[in-house]
């Protein structure tokens, strides 16, 4: 038998076993459930009849003239090929004689794309490209059905398009919240690669906000998308479209793993105004602009690589009006913070012409409030290269820069509209690199002002050699600028 102190022992060890195995069971718990939740594969069958009675297919036609005409040259170019290889003449039946009237159009099949109804009343989202060109679309149902659609208008710059078919009671999609879009959520895509009608994909959002175009941010997905799924939506896990299917990544021409959907918040917007005007307006300031490099931040004191870098700024725009100069790094418009360059053309672009705006620029060490009034966008100017008259006698400075200048005539600083410069006579090696050229005018360098080649070449000697030059140009009607990169 036991004594009663071994038998209190055992219990001892045996209370102890059991909180290990109860304390290994709770760490453990959350472990399985994470585990189980893993093991289970999303089921897309419910949404596949939510979101798919939805979705349309689209073909398009165009109108051609047929190449050869019953009694065309086709025979002709058939003889010609016998007689240049020497060949026995076929028995050919002669034609009738060839009619001077123009060969009747025919309409032939342009492509295919997807689509989804956007209201019940037959209004129908898609792909500009997918309708571009385009003589007839036709729209066809998952019931069958086929309307001929009109275009009620397209935007190339967000490749978004707004097409009507009459009819009523059709089932709209329910448009989700792409803030709430997370990279790693599951997506799924319907529509109609190569003619397949219906086609069913799933994947993962690969990213968010990828820059592939200048005013919108992709959703980047690894969803199977191949030619004719364009224009097909993009459905989260709660039915809802998040986006259209819009391009893909490819080598090949066909799916690599990698496929952009335009978000849905911009493609609502652009579709409002199809819809109310049929086309879609922008605003504009007037700047070009580059990216913030680690040098480039460096070289004007910021103490960050952010914002949008002013690379010219265009004569009377609204911009010139608001006082942006060359230069000038805009880190902030309408309120809203420019963390890359990208940033401000959709920023500016989506905001209504006319509309009076501040915008914030970093420059020489500290930060300038402007105010700006938004113009609409237009066609981009191309700026005229000024015929200069012969210069003074040339001097030649910064020669570690591959710049040779030489002092401003009164005639060239009349027309230039400017009080002082200096003239690039030749740029090489380093200046050739950051884009300048000959007939630019140097208004800076180093955030010091140049009157005259005397005044840069002091400027030059002064400036650290290891470090990135800031140069502050003009060329024709734009201020621009440039960084000329140090030299090992």
């Amino acid at each position: 038998m036991l004594s009663f102190l071994t038998f209190q022992r055992l219990r001892t060890v045996a209370a102890s076993l059991a909180l290990v195995f109860t304390s290994a069971t709770l760490v453990l718990a959350p472990w399985q459930t994470a585990m189980a939740q893993v093991r289970t594969l999303p089921d897309f069958t419910d949404l596949v009849d939510l979101v798919g009675p939805s979705v349309v297919n689209i073909r398009t036609m165009e109108k051609v003239v047929p190449r050869t005409a019953p009694g065309g040259s086709g025979d002709e170019e058939m003889m010609e090929f016998f007689r240049r290889f020497g060949l026995p003449m076929p028995n050919i039946p002669r034609q009738a004689p060839r009619s001077n009237r123009p060969a009747p159009e025919e309409e032939q099949p342009k492509g295919v794309g997807s689509g989804f109804i956007f209201s019940s009343d037959g209004l129908i989202m898609t792909n500009a490209h997918v309708v571009e060109g385009a003589d007839e679309v036709l729209v066809t149902l998952t019931d069958k059905r086929e309307f001929k659609a009109k275009i009620l208008g397209a935007d190339k710059r967000s490749d978004v398009a707004l097409v009507k078919i009459e009819a009523t009671g059709l089932p709209a999609i329910k448009v989700g919240d792409v803030g709430r879009l997370r990279v790693g959520e599951w997506v799924m895509a319907i529509g109609s690669p190569f003619g397949l009608e219906n086609t069913v994909t799933a994947g993962i959002v690969s990213a968010k906000q990828r820059d592939t175009g200048d005013f919108l941010p992709f959703i980047q997905t690894d969803v199977a998308i191949n030619p004719g799924n364009s224009g097909g939506p993009l459905i989260n896990m709660r039915g809802e479209v998040v986006g259209i299917n819009s391009q893909i990544y490819s080598r090949s021409g066909g799916f690599m793993g990698i496929s952009f959907a335009i978000p849905m918040d911009e493609a609502v917007r652009v579709v409002e105004q199809l819809r109310t005007q049929g086309r879609v307006s922008r605003g504009r300031i007037g700047v070009q602009i580059g990216p913030v490099s680690k040098e480039v931040a460096e070289s004007l004191g910021l103490p960050k690589a952010q914002g949008a870098l002013v690379t010219g700024v265009e004569a009377g725009a609204p911009a010139d009006k608001a006082g942006v100069e060359a230069g000038d790094i805009i880190v902030k418009f309408d309120g809203k913070a420019i963390e890359k360059s990208g940033d401000l053309p959709r920023i500016v672009g989506g905001i209504k012409p006319g509309t009076k705006s501040t915008l914030t620029v970093f420059r020489r060490g500290g930060m300038k409030d402007l105010n700006v009034t938004v113009a609409e966008i237009e066609a981009d100017k191309v700026a005229a290269k000024p015929e200069a008259p012969e210069p003074k006698p040339k001097g030649v400075a910064g020669q570690q820069y591959g710049l040779v200048v030489s002092e401003l005539t009164d005639a060239q600083k009349k027309e230039l509209k400017i009080k002082a410069g200096v003239r690039i006579d030749a740029a090489t090696e380093a200046a050739a690199r950051a884009g300048l050229r000959e007939g630019d005018v140097i208004l800076a360098v180093g955030n010091t002002e140049v009157a005259s080649v005397r005044e840069l070449e002091a400027a030059l000697g002064k400036h650290d050699k290891k470090k990135a030059l800031n140069v502050l140009f003009r060329r024709g009607e734009w201020t621009q600028f440039a960084v000329i990169k140090a030299t090992n």
